[in-house]
């Protein structure tokens, strides 16, 4: 690895902030966008820069992306040497952290970007298997460090890198996948699968074919809740790989588990297998139209998930994510057995916790239901939230309880 990969910036490295640009990272934004940076000299994309507002007082070290309307990402309040033992003390503090919120689980997010003051930077733990993202020039420049660094700290059996999320293209970065570690060849893609413990239950993931990197960990916690408040007969909408439907089927008298993708129906049967699981029918299908084939008939669900995908990706989304949200929502309250609770999430950012609530009001008005929040949560806390950065938080997970 050359110096300059190590250290990533120049002696004369700089960027020149507006007031507005000064203010928001006085705040504690990690992000400056294009509009609020006067100038970057001495500096290419995924160089260190030195951050100063129009007098040239200092304000923080960034990684610089030319191609990116988030022009810079801070990375430290103070003048420091932004060198390996700069990056590896913020690994050993996001394993610390992991080593304190994590228990019952192999699969947890090691580093969570700017949660963990981390920019651009996600790895993933599945057991002996880690998947690595780096979504910015920066972060980018680095991997073959982030790797050194894994394989220094956790040993493991196989690292892939999971760089085919469609928000690298905004960084001018290419879409790549593929195995990073053992680089002998040793693992392949056909054998870049891991095996691991989640809350007492089996799961067989597939690093490289499953969304995001494998799976969805954000919701480990709130799957382990699901499961204290399962009963009788329960309904997993968008199952993806099963997991919230086999943390109810122990609880459960039976669980039927839904989702569109044909792969992901398999995987979710696959895991069933791996833990001795025979109450659920999973089934491949629509679940907007599975829904009104329930209501249609008449059936009736003691517990419903509905955990979709993002149905907002941006801000134009948003009026037909509402809309989206509410239907499921006012379908699955109507399918609601008395007595039965109802685990409804959203992790669309651009849909916040008021609006989510707004809409489920909507839903339960409409399905002639009083409803009782019982709780309100969000992503697992190795998932951490940046008080500073509202980005931070995207999932909403809210439990509710129809009293009628």
């Amino acid at each position: 690895m050359s110096r300059r990969s190590k250290i990533q910036s120049l002696s004369g490295a700089r960027a020149v902030l507006t007031p507005r640009g000064t203010e928001r990272a006085r705040n504690g934004h990690l992000w400056i966008y294009r509009s609020d940076v006067v100038e970057v000299t001495d500096s290419a994309s995924g160089d260190v820069v030195r951050v100063v507002d129009h007098r040239g007082n200092f304000l923080a070290l960034a990684h610089f992306g030319a191609e990116s309307e988030i022009v810079l990402r801070l990375l430290s309040f103070s003048e420091a040497a932004v060198d390996r033992d700069f990056w590896k003390a913020r690994l050993h503090a996001a394993k610390a952290w992991r080593e304190r919120v994590v228990a019952g689980s192999e699969a947890y997010r090691l580093v969570h970007s700017e949660g963990d003051l981390l920019p651009g930077l996600i790895v993933d733990r599945y057991g002996d298997a880690f998947a690595i993202q780096t979504l910015t020039p920066g972060m980018d420049a680095l991997k073959e460090m982030w790797v050194e660094l894994l394989v220094e700290e956790f040993h493991p059996r196989i690292i892939v890198e999971r760089n085919d999320a469609k928000v690298r293209g905004l960084e001018g970065l290419p879409l790549t996948s593929g195995v990073l570690y053992p680089a002998s060849g040793g693992e392949t893609t056909e054998t870049a699968e891991a095996r691991m413990t989640e809350n007492g239950l089996q799961f067989s993931i597939d690093l490289l074919g499953g969304q995001k990197t494998g799976a969805f960990l954000d919701q480990r916690e709130n799957r382990a809740v699901a499961g204290t408040y399962a009963r009788g007969r329960a309904l997993d909408c968008f199952t993806f790989q099963g997991s919230f439907a086999l943390h109810m089927a122990r609880r459960c008298d039976q669980v039927t588990a839904i989702d569109i993708s044909a792969p992901a129906i398999e995987r979710a049967k696959q895991n069933a297998a791996l833990n001795d699981i025979d109450n659920i029918d999973f089934k491949e299908g629509n679940v907007f139209d599975e829904l009104h084939r329930f209501d249609d008939s008449g059936d009736r669900f003691d517990t419903i998930v509905l955990d979709p995908p993002a149905f907002a990706k941006n801000r134009r989304a948003v009026e037909a994510a509402l809309r989206g949200y509410k239907e499921i929502n006012l379908r699955a309250l109507k399918l609601l057995a008395p007595g039965g609770v109802l685990i409804t999430c959203s992790c669309s950012y651009h849909v916040n916790e008021e609006a989510f609530l707004a809409v489920l009001s909507e839903a339960a008005a409409d399905a002639r239901r009083r409803v009782q929040v019982v709780e309100k949560r969000t992503q697992s806390r190795d998932h951490p939230i940046l008080l500073t950065m509202p980005e931070t938080r995207y999932l909403k997970c809210i439990v509710l309880h129809p009293m009628d």
